[in-house]
């Protein structure tokens, strides 16, 4: 699975969530997606830099929490590798 096909499937889960789609109202999906790809790829290329993607969106820290369990959630369905996820799961973790 390519970077561009998990960001697609994460960002459609984030969307079909009640809770969290209505901060996406008025946000350019194309330009997050842009973003959201290349920091996954960088994640997942072993650069660990920490993404500030959702930062602007006001979420919670919880709903923060939630959107990151959806990435994790598609890369373990696309069967990666546990070091990547790990490497994907804390470039997106809540910003401490």
């Amino acid at each position: 699975m390519t970077p561009s096909e998990a960001v697609a499937r994460w960002l459609r889960l984030v969307v079909a969530d009640a809770e969290l789609s209505p901060y996406l109202i008025g946000v350019d999906l194309g330009r997050l997606s842009a973003h959201l790809i290349a920091s996954l790829a960088n994640a997942l290329g072993g650069e660990a830099t920490p993404d500030a993607g959702w930062g602007g969106l006001g979420l919670s820290e919880a709903q923060h929490r939630r959107v990151v369990d959806y990435l994790v959630g598609v890369l373990w369905a696309a069967e990666l590798p546990e070091a990547r996820i790990a490497q994907a799961r804390r470039a997106f973790e809540v910003p401490t």
